[in-house]
């Protein structure tokens, strides 16, 4: 029989069981896709703690947002995909019907096709961090020649794809890390400067001297309240912040006189809007595809586990690593 790993209370990863289901059937509108591999995303830990921005409608729920396999089944009044089609799933609001499974029905408007050349562990690392970085860089930012972004915790996938995506415009990227053994890695990613946060007394400071005393016209941070105060002295003139995390544990307090003195804008940034409006999610979409197939943006995998092993997975990730990229899990060939 098919499997899935289930919660049954918000008590973390620990908490997971890899049960036997049936197999599902999709609904009108859905596709069920047979899949090959699926993503660990730190929304997926926070979600089962119930500190995301939904939650599970009733228990046992099933965790993953991004997934990549084959159309297995087609619900009624789907058009524009065959059975037999690879395909990947973006990040949606899933209810219970998560895709850390053998099988998972997904609407169909939640689905991309695997751009060419990806193996499903790469099909199912792409769509989180690109799509999520794409939209604050490229449409709301805008950034380009002239203009500074600052990326904290430059490292996480979502803030890495940041990176990439600002040096294909040429805007001055700035990336933070707590650790200075990844200032290479985020040159190497796109940063035109790392800040160490460790290391760094006064982070406003540093943005200014590395803007030529300008500041920056956007943050995009999911750290928490542990960092918005050090930057925001360092905010441009109608600076745009995009909050998309808490890192940190803690939300943080706005600094308003900073804010004021800069006319910045704080903005709560979550992928799932762009998503669920068709436009945006096309563009998004369009964007990530070409730059994949140009080659300018690369999936970049840390680890593989096996279907059995995804708690070990989440223990790998919980803790501090030394190497940069997505976790995977591949599910049995079957």
């Amino acid at each position: 029989m098919p499997r899935e790993w289930v919660i049954h209370e918000y008590n973390g990863w620990q908490g997971l069981d890899l049960i036997e289901a049936p197999l599902p059937e999709p609904r009108p509108g859905q596709v069920r896709l047979k899949i090959e591999a699926f993503s660990l995303n730190w929304g997926d830990m926070d979600l089962m703690l119930d500190r995301y921005s939904f939650s599970f409608p009733s228990f046992p729920a099933r965790i993953g947002m991004e997934a990549a396999g084959v159309v297995d089944a087609l619900g009624e009044g789907v058009t524009g995909i065959e059975i037999g089609d690879h395909v990947g799933t973006l990040p949606y609001f899933y209810d219970n019907d998560g895709t850390s499974a053998d099988y998972a029905c997904v609407d169909a408007r939640y689905l991309a096709p695997t751009p060419q050349g990806l193996s499903p562990v790469e099909a199912a690392s792409i769509w989180m961090q690109f799509m999520t970085a794409y939209f604050p860089v490229m449409e709301l930012a805008k950034a380009g020649p002239g203009t500074s972004m600052l990326v904290t915790a430059a490292t996480g996938t979502a803030g890495n794809a940041a990176l990439n995506i600002g040096r294909l415009t040429g805007a001055n990227m700035i990336g933070t890390t707590r650790d200075p053994a990844n200032v290479d890695y985020l040159i190497e990613s796109g940063a035109s400067h790392v800040i160490v946060t460790s290391e760094e007394t006064d982070i406003a400071a540093e943005i200014r001297r590395l803007t030529n005393g300008q500041g920056v016209d956007a943050v995009f941070d999911p750290v928490g309240a542990g960092m918005i105060h050090r930057y925001s002295p360092a905010l441009a003139r109608d600076a745009q912040i995009f909050f998309y995390g808490t890192l940190d544990g803690v939300f943080p307090t706005l600094p308003f006189v900073d804010m004021f003195q800069a006319n910045a804008t704080f903005k709560p940034y979550s992928l799932f809007n762009y998503v669920e409006d068709d436009a945006a999610r096309a563009r998004g979409v369009d964007f990530v595809t070409k730059a994949l197939a140009n080659g300018v943006l690369s999936p970049r995998i840390d680890r593989v586990y096996p279907m059995e092993g995804y708690r070990e997975a989440w223990a790998y990730l919980s803790l501090p690593r030394d190497s940069h990229g997505k976790v995977v899990i591949e599910t049995a060939k079957q």
